[in-house]
């Protein structure tokens, strides 16, 4: 997934049965991550945004509740346009699937549910990261608004 020049959806599904349940994303494929964490926030609504590398990609995925994913690719690390496009995805633990984002992209997230888990998994190692890290206001740009329909 490393060649990748935007983010990409891999979709997974979920099988039932008598016994119980299996979540699954049979095409995500480990070989290139060297680490993983997992964030929560204390209240749905609440906002973890912009975090940037020029060398590290990412993957996220829900394991549960649900969230808002934003992902922009930046055109000048130290000033970016307000104006980039900003790709945006809903995960949640329902609906299984991992996220890919590419490196040269900031991403954040919004909490919907009030027990979201994200994983994050890494194609870098913590020393590395350290080395590669931009960070921009939680509104920089702002595609967390929920559209009523």
């Amino acid at each position: 997934m490393t060649d990748e020049l935007k983010p990409v959806l891999i979709k997974g599904g979920m099988a039932v049965d008598d016994r119980g349940s299996v979540s699954f994303v049979n095409d995500f494929n480990f070989s290139d991550v060297k680490r993983f964490y997992m964030v929560d926030n204390h209240r749905s609504g609440f906002v973890r945004a912009w975090h940037a590398h020029k060398n590290e990609a990412k993957y996220v995925t829900a394991v549960k509740g649900s969230a808002i994913i934003g992902a922009v690719k930046i055109d000048n690390w130290d000033n970016p346009s307000k104006d980039l496009e900003v790709h945006r995805f809903v995960l949640s633990e329902k609906t299984p699937a991992v996220l890919y984002i590419p490196r040269g992209y900031a991403n954040g997230f919004m909490t919907l549910t009030e027990d979201a888990k994200l994983i994050f998994y890494s194609t870098s190692e913590l020393k590395e990261s350290i080395n590669d890290d931009y960070r921009y206001d939680a509104r920089y740009w702002n595609p967390w608004e929920i559209e009523e329909r």
